[in-house]
C-alpha cells in the first residue's frame, strides 16, 4: 500500500529516513522445513549471506537457510518469516516461530523434490536451525509442512557496518537491520566525496571501489520496501578496516 512520504529527523543518531511504501506482511503460504547445524547450532554459522557467527551478530539461533525460490540470488538475506507447523498432527508442535534468513539452502536436483530434494525450485522451502526447528516439531519428524508469513523484522540498537577489504576495495558487511530487513541497495558518502552507489558483492557484503580513507563515512540504505534510512558519519574519519559501527535504524 502506497503512503504519503514522511521525514523523521532523528537527533541523536543524525539519521533521516523516508518511508515511501508501508512495510507489511502478507497472507500464510504453504512450504516446508527440514534441520541442520546440530543441537547447538553450531553449523549454521557462516553461510552464503555472509553474516559470520550469527551469536555475535544478533541472529542467534532463531536463522533458516532459504530454497533458491526465496533465496533471491542473495538478496532475500535479512528478511524475517513467522513460521508454523502444520497439517501433521502427529509432529508438528503448537505456536510459530520468527527467523531470519542468513543462509542459502542449495538444490539437489538428483532428488525428487518431495523425497530429499526440499530446496529444488521452484519449491519454497526453509531449513531451519536445529534448535528453532524443534520449537514447532518434533526432532524425529525430519521434514514437516509448514506455512509461512514475511513479518518485520525485530532489532535491537542500529544497523551495523562492518568495513573490510583494503584501500580502493571497500567491502562492507550490512547487519541488525530492522523492519523489512532484506537490503536492497546502498550507498556510501566520504566526507570529501557526493554519494556513490554501491554493488553488492555477495550476500550482504558491499563494495566500493572509491579511495574512502581518512573521511568520515556515511551511509544509505533501501530494504525491499522501498524505504530508506541515512546514518550521516556512522564511521569517524580515523576508522580502520575490521571495525564495525552502529547507525540509524528502521523504525
Amino acid at each position: 500500500m502506497k503512503m504519503a512520504s514522511a521525514v523523521f529527523f532523528l537527533v541523536g543518531l543524525l539519521a533521516t529516513v523516508t518511508c515511501a511504501h508501508a512495510y507489511g506482511g502478507g497472507g500464510w503460504v504453504n512450504a516446508r522445513a527440514t534441520f541442520y547445524g546440530g543441537g547447538d547450532a553450531s553449523g549454521t554459522m557462516g553461510g552464503a549471506c555472509g553474516y559470520g557467527n550469527l551469536y555475535s551478530q544478533g541472529y542467534g539461533t532463531n536463522t533458516a537457510a532459504l530454497s533458491t525460490a526465496l533465496f533471491n540470488n542473495g538478496l532475500g538475506c535479512g528478511s524475517c518469516y513467522e513460521i508454523r507447523c502444520v497439517n501433521d498432527p502427529k509432529w508438528c508442535l503448537p505456536g510459530s516461530i520468527v527467523v531470519t534468513a542468513t543462509n542459502f539452502c542449495p538444490p539437489n536436483n538428483a532428488l525428487p523434490n518431495n523425497a530429499g530434494g526440499w530446496c529444488n525450485p521452484p519449491q519454497h522451502h526453509f531449513d531451519l536451525s536445529q534448535p528453532v526447528f524443534q520449537h514447532i516439531a518434533q526432532y524425529k519428524a525430519g521434514v514437516v509442512p509448514v506455512s509461512y508469513r514475511r513479518v518485520p523484522c525485530s532489532r535491537r540498537g542500529g544497523i551495523r557496518f562492518t568495513i573490510n577489504g583494503h584501500s580502493y576495495f571497500n567491502l562492507v558487511l550490512i547487519t541488525n537491520v530492522g523492519a523489512a530487513g532484506d537490503v536492497h541497495s546502498v550507498s556510501v558518502k566520504g566526507s570529501r566525496t557526493g554519494w556513490q552507489p554501491m554493488s553488492r558483492n555477495w550476500g550482504q557484503n558491499w563494495q566500493s571501489n572509491s579511495y574512502l580513507n581518512g573521511q568520515a563515512l556515511s551511509f544509505k540504505v533501501t530494504t525491499s520496501d522501498g524505504r530508506t534510512v541515512v546514518s550521516y558519519n556512522a564511521a569517524p574519519a580515523r576508522w580502520s578496516f575490521g571495525q564495525t559501527f552502529s547507525g540509524a535504524q528502521f523504525r
